[in-house]
């Protein structure tokens, strides 16, 4: 049997995408085949396919995140059956359209879950769940200020925030992505390229700072904001899109009690019974219509170079989904 891919021999540009047919093997014991309808397009593969993520073993399959439906079982598969609703994140080989894994990195997904956002939403929405009660329990009346607040995670940061009961402040860099984020609830928007968001967020708490910072940008930010933060506040650095964090010393946070945490999905997944946990919790918001994905861009896989230069250049609002 064979099978649509998204391969690269060598990282580089977006020249080294590759879209080819390859043999796929029968499941084995613990596995199953999924026939997957959508993946999901992140920044992960940006930086795996360019090299800022090196990759071990080359020529590859590329992706990160995709949904569909259970096509066959190994032997000793128990979790699943056949024509079961599926998604995954962090296992490289997801732009395929069929795929054997190890059904303890799957997640069963309600029938109320549609496919499409599912792939879209699985990697951002399993992030935002433990940043928001894990890295830091946020609490109703808390203040937080989130990064890129118009990007993938962003939104749902944004949205499952005022759910919870917080005041949300979030940094854009343009007027269309300020209005995505008012459309998400957020309370206070700060374009970084206009104002200094330092002394915004000060004068938007009356020089208290905020409970926390979840902050995706890394070098251009994360000194900075340690300034912004209350006594005993946090900050969360869980991506790194502008460059590495410079080094800080430690004591700077002792005068007010702050803390710094880091965060990576993998930890949260390991374990795949606290991951069907993570993403029930995550889709019930969805089932509920307490969050709403924005889905930016539908592009089918044939496309993969047009998507990944989208992303790349920051062009999207939203989610971008790769369509079989």
């Amino acid at each position: 049997m064979k099978t649509k891919v998204v391969k690269i021999y060598e990282q580089g540009s977006i020249d080294v995408l590759k879209l080819e047919e390859v043999d796929i093997k029968e499941p084995s014991a613990n596995e199953v085949l999924i026939e997957h309808s959508y993946a999901g397009l992140n920044f992960i593969d940006i930086n795996q396919r360019n090299g800022t993520y090196p990759l071990k073993n080359l020529p590859t399959i590329m992706g990160m995140e995709a949904s569909g439906k259970i096509k066959k079982l190994g032997s000793n598969v128990t979790k699943f059956k056949i024509g079961d609703k599926v998604t995954h994140c962090m296992n490289l080989g997801s732009f395929s359209q069929m795929m054997n894994l190890n059904e303890n990195k799957l997640i069963k997904l309600k029938n109320e879950v549609d496919l499409k956002i599912a792939a879209a939403a699985t990697l951002q929405g399993l992030t935002s769940q433990y940043l928001l009660h894990h890295s830091y329990k946020l609490k109703k009346n808390n203040t937080l200020l989130i990064h890129a607040v118009a990007g993938g995670v962003g939104q749902i940061l944004c949205q499952w925030g005022k759910k919870i009961g917080a005041n949300v402040i979030g940094t854009v860099s343009t007027e269309e992505k300020e209005k995505i984020a008012k459309k998400n609830g957020c309370d206070f928007t700060i374009n970084y390229l206009k104002e200094n968001f330092y002394e915004k967020v000060m004068e938007i708490t009356k020089d208290i700072g905020v409970d926390v910072i979840y902050d995706s940008v890394g070098k251009d930010t994360f000194l900075k904001g340690i300034k912004c933060l209350a006594p005993k506040g946090r900050i969360v650095t869980f991506g790194v899109s502008s460059g590495p964090i410079e080094p800080i010393n430690i004591n700077t946070l002792r005068s007010f009690s702050g803390s710094i945490a880091t965060g990576g999905l993998n930890t949260y997944i390991k374990n795949s019974d606290e991951m069907q946990k993570n993403a029930d919790m995550f889709f019930d918001m969805i089932i509920n219509k307490d969050i709403k994905i924005n889905i930016d861009h539908v592009i089918r896989i044939d496309d993969i170079k047009k998507a990944q230069s989208l992303l790349e250049r920051r062009l999207t609002t939203g989610s971008v989904v790769l369509d079989f």
